[in-house]
């Protein structure tokens, strides 16, 4: 079908400006296409080198969607060519949002120039919903992670301010939020709370992660998210109170499964497929942890031995962390491969996670708990294997170790570590044993939601029609 506007609804212009980071620009891409299928005209910002690594549009959508190529200002901090996080090492990030705010002039000219109907942005530019509100253009936060996260980071304060918060110590996000209303395990282990009390302080950058995020808010007339009433509604409504703004769901956007002729019979996927054809059925492991985590030698190694340990057959994305050069190799045990030969596969570049997690003989997902990985990890009913690191993943974990569709490797709760021996158990559980016949059931239940086209696609249509009837008055404000 081609895409087309309806008769009462004039074409709307809309921009998208999202965070450098491709667990963040990919759902941003993925809903400026579900906005110009309808026939809206779509303005996509980021920087030269992202565009050029983007998926290749679909022929018509072509003419709806213009990709707009921004010159990220230089950090010498920074590698050459680093544009997104997975060009920089985790601790480097704070340069690239250095970068990142060097883009205002650029957005503020293309604003004044073009005058989209909306702009919708994400966690990091605080500067925007104010250029955006004083040039009369309609302005929301896209969160691409889900409400839970929004909830725990609690009241938005009256008064934004932006200082280092030597109140907060990781003492205080060992315990779920008194905020929260309903029983509930939300709250972060020790070795994770270090990045809770780092997003409270001054960076490279001049402003808290947290202030970004408070400032995007306040701004916004609405926040889209990627969430849905029918998994943990109760976390949409909570976020509302909590921010006095209109929480609009895009959905859980499960991406497409069918994919185009030349990628079903690529090269790596023949090979893939011919080694999935030849396993077990429901036995084998698919393990990604991302690009975006840096995982350490030691914890590749235990990794790596507890799969062997398991006696499990399994398929090991494994990517370079962020930031690695050509030097940096992903070193594995002595022998690990002889090993394993006969019931294992790595691969250590791009790999086509959806048909691999769509094949019969795949029984489990080992996850760093993404929120696009879980989505995808359920759609195809999957039990988790739970290995979360950054920002949301072990809230993520938390919700559902209590939704009982996975359990979580036991690690030190002092500095993250775990041992082969608790990866292997965790992986028997789960496959084998008795006890994961529950996780493989609530997952294969949840999978009627999360992997539920028509009704992710209702929202992608309200949410649609949310742009279409809300027009922006400049300075107005339209939040509860």
């Amino acid at each position: 079908m081609s895409p087309s506007t309806t008769d009462d609804n004039k074409q709307l212009h809309v921009a998208m400006f999202p965070w450098l980071a491709f667990g963040h620009i990919i759902p941003f891409f993925q809903l400026s296409k579900a906005i110009a299928q309808k026939g809206h005209k779509v303005s996509f910002l980021s920087t030269t080198r992202n565009i050029e690594r983007l998926p290749t549009l679909p022929s018509d959508l072509e003419p709806l969607i213009n990709l707009v190529r921004l010159t990220l200002p230089h950090v010498q901090e920074l590698p050459h060519n680093a544009e997104a996080t997975m060009d920089v090492r985790t601790d480097d990030i704070h340069y690239l949002k250095t970068a990142f705010d060097g883009l205002q002039p650029q957005i503020t000219q293309f604003l004044e120039k073009e005058s989209p109907d909306w702009i919708i942005y994400d966690f990091a530019p605080y500067w925007l919903p104010d250029i955006a509100a004083g040039l009369g253009i309609s302005r929301a936060f896209f969160s691409i992670v889900n409400a839970w996260f929004m909830a725990f980071l609690g009241p938005l304060p009256k008064d934004v301010i932006n200082r280092s918060d030597d109140q907060k110590s990781v003492e205080d996000f060992l315990t779920p939020p008194s905020w929260i209303p309903f029983p509930n395990n939300l709250c972060y282990r020790k070795h994770e709370s270090k990045w809770m009390v780092g997003s409270g302080l001054i960076n490279a950058s001049g402003v808290t992660d947290i202030y970004r995020s408070q400032m995007v808010i306040k701004g916004s007339e609405c926040v889209f998210i990627r969430y849905c009433y029918e998994f943990e509604p109760q976390w949409l409504t909570l976020s509302e109170e909590l921010t006095h703004t209109p929480m609009v769901p895009v959905g859980l956007m499960p991406p497409e499964t069918a994919t185009n002729v030349g990628e079903e019979k690529s090269d790596t996927w023949m090979t893939v497929k011919t080694w999935l054809d030849g396993q077990p059925k429901g036995q084998v492991v698919y393990v990604a942890l991302g690009s975006e985590v840096m995982v350490g030698k030691r914890e590749i190694g235990e990794l790596a031995l507890g799969l062997e340990l398991s006696g499990l057959p399994f398929f090991w994305a494994l990517r370079k962390p962020a930031g690695s050069t050509e030097s940096d190799s992903l070193e594995l045990p002595d022998g690990f491969f002889a090993r394993t030969r006969d019931r294992g596969m790595v691969m250590m570049s791009w790999v086509p996670q959806l048909q691999i997690l769509s094949h019969e003989s795949v029984g489990g997902f080992l996850t760093h708990c993404g929120w696009g990985s879980i989505v995808e990890g359920l759609m195809f009913g999957h039990p988790l294997i739970m290995l979360p690191f950054l920002v949301d993943q072990g809230l993520n974990a938390r919700v559902l170790v209590e939704k009982k569709v996975g359990i979580e490797v036991p690690r030190n709760d002092e500095d993250g570590s775990f041992t082969r021996d608790s990866v292997a158990r965790s992986l028997t559980s789960v496959i084998v044993d008795d006890e994961g016949k529950i996780y493989k059931a609530n997952a294969m239940a949840w999978s009627r939601i999360f992997g539920d086209k028509k009704l992710h696609e209702k929202y992608v249509d309200n949410f649609i029609k949310y742009l279409e009837s809300q027009r922006c008055v400049a300075g107005t404000d339209h939040r509860v």
